[in-house]
């Protein structure tokens, strides 16, 4: 039997279910720290090696799959609650709902969302029994994936909610050199494998050779990491543009308010022809209305002047095609684009803000939400032309979905087409007044480049507008909450990354491989226990 000495952190294998019930909420509430504005990445891995420590427990102070899920429920459901929290600013300052129904449906939600974690526990749990897997076995194989599997969940599972998922804490961790390779899911499997390796030396149960050989792994994941960030998997391609992105500040109880439309309209307009550039672009729903409701000459003059000076303009507004047909889109107004104006829509729309699920046209209604059901054109639609850039927009909520992003450029690669240089975020995140929830947007945003090799533009009504680069570096940004423009000078750029190509597909077969691996280890591995 292999002897270990005890170590204070060891003392966690004896907690009551009450005392780790706490101890959960309060590690999973502390994960709001791993992410944007914090960025502090190692709260990620050791909360989540907390979780597994009570998750691994043996012998006499063993947790039943039941005891299991509830803790990893209550991980789940703390993180959720703490890194989301601003939601409960959009329902109750511009949804006029009172704070306390704001606070229990933020708590609903979360709540609702943490049964994917405590499913991946109860499953985790019921496998290692049913197989007779010791300790290494489950930290290292089951957990890790099945807690993958259940991100993957989130991010699929009805119209999905992948906001702040593990893998986000890591776009400025050793760990984002494999975001090319596996994505923002795959970057959460390598937290929750650290997450193992950590718990597995708290608990003190590990021999010599054992402690070391997962000293060794963590340190090699983490060299590994680091060097992958010094490959460029994407190339320059074609001059740089010139862009202004604008951020005209508007306050959100007043943008949909009539009488302060005009406002909205000639404060865009005026920013729009400010200065020169080869690319203008406004934010998500920048004017105000739709397309119908416009002056007459609004859309027309701006095009006149583009076609007249050569600018790129893209303006974000709805635009409606009749009936009750209207979407979310972005219109580009360009010499290349003389005859017809580019077009892109929004086609991944968020529940009750863009679409209303069957029998909730009342919460809609209560909540005030104007423009509340859009139509889509569907995933796959074409750049924009830019001179010899290719500029593809996506709207708000739509980059938090990288594989669709990587999907449309692979899309493009696979129709023999050149692919998008530049991606460009237009948004509107008024809703969530001074929260973080724009600085962890901004952070997705960074992922996208990490996970694609391109730059990213980002327009925005009040905040985060910016330009981050490859490499996920922040390179300009305005401050929050002000009225300004920005001018950057950016390079696009070509090629694929691994990503790219198989999207989350190659994280999704490490997963279920891992669980292949410990069904096949099953009755092989024994059980290291304390003497």
């Amino acid at each position: 039997m292999i002897k270990s000495a005890m170590t204070p952190l060891s003392a966690l294998s004896t907690l009551s279910l009450r005392s780790s019930f706490l101890l959960m909420l309060l590690a999973g509430g502390l994960n709001v720290l791993s992410f944007a504005p914090f960025n502090f990445w190692p709260v990620q891995v050791l909360s989540l090696a907390l979780l597994f420590t009570q998750i691994l427990r043996e012998d006499s102070h063993a947790r039943s799959p039941k005891q299991a899920a509830l803790l990893a429920w209550a991980y789940a459901f703390a993180w959720l609650a703490a890194t989301v929290c601003w939601l409960v600013i959009a329902m109750t300052r511009f949804g006029g709902l009172p704070w306390m129904l704001s606070s229990l449906a933020l708590a609903l939600l979360s709540a609702a969302l943490a049964m994917y974690a405590a499913a991946a526990a109860y499953l985790a749990q019921k496998l290692r029994q049913r197989w007779g897997l010791g300790r290494l076995a489950t930290a290292l194989l089951l957990l890790p994936a099945l807690l993958t599997l259940a991100e993957w969940l989130r991010i699929a599972f009805l119209t999905g909610f992948p906001w702040t998922i593990s893998g986000y804490a890591h776009t400025t961790s050793p760990l984002a050199g494999f975001a090319p390779l596996i994505g923002v899911l795959g970057l959460g499997w390598l937290n929750a494998m650290l997450a193992a390796v950590f718990a597995l030396l708290f608990m003190g149960t590990v021999s010599r050779t054992q402690k070391t050989a997962l000293t060794g792994f963590a340190l090699a994941i983490f060299a590994l990491g680091v060097g992958l960030q010094a490959v460029e998997w994407t190339r320059p391609y074609g001059k740089p543009l010139q862009v202004r992105l604008l951020q005209g500040n508007v306050a959100q109880d007043m943008k949909f308010e009539q009488a302060h439309l005009n406002e909205s309209l000639s404060l865009y307009h005026d920013m729009l022809l400010a200065a020169p550039a080869d690319l203008v672009v406004t934010p998500e729903t920048a004017l105000p209305m739709l397309t119908s409701q416009l002056p007459p000459d609004y859309l027309p003059a701006l095009n006149a002047y583009a076609q007249r000076t050569g600018i790129a303009l893209v303006v974000g507004v709805g635009v409606y095609d009749g009936g009750d047909v209207y979407s979310n889109s972005v219109l580009g107004l360009s010499p290349q684009y003389a005859d017809k104006p580019y077009r892109y829509d929004k086609h991944h729309l968020v529940p009750f803000g863009e679409f209303i699920p069957p029998g909730f046209r009342w919460f809609v209604k209560a909540m005030a939400i104007p423009m509340g059901e859009f139509s889509t054109a569907g995933p796959i639609q074409p750049a924009m032309k830019v001179k010899d850039q290719l500029v593809m927009p996506n709207i708000c909520y739509e980059d938090l979905f990288g594989e669709e992003i990587a999907a449309q450029l692979s899309a493009q690669h696979a129709a023999g087409q050149p692919m998008a240089s530049i991606l460009l975020n237009a948004s509107n995140l008024a809703w969530y007044g001074e929260s973080y929830a724009i600085a962890q947007h901004l952070q997705i945003s960074q992922m996208r480049v990490l996970e694609t090799g391109r730059p990213m533009l980002r327009a925005t009504n009040t905040g985060a507008t910016a330009f981050i680069v490859p490499g996920a570096k922040v390179e300009a940004l305005l401050p929050v909450n002000t009225k300004d423009s920005l001018s950057v000078s950016v390079q696009g750029r070509q090629g694929m990354t691994p990503y790219i190509l198989l999207g989350n597909a190659s994280v999704l077969v490490l997963a279920l491989l891992s669980i292949l691996l410990a069904f096949w280890l099953r009755r092989r591995v024994t059980v290291i226990a304390p003497a």
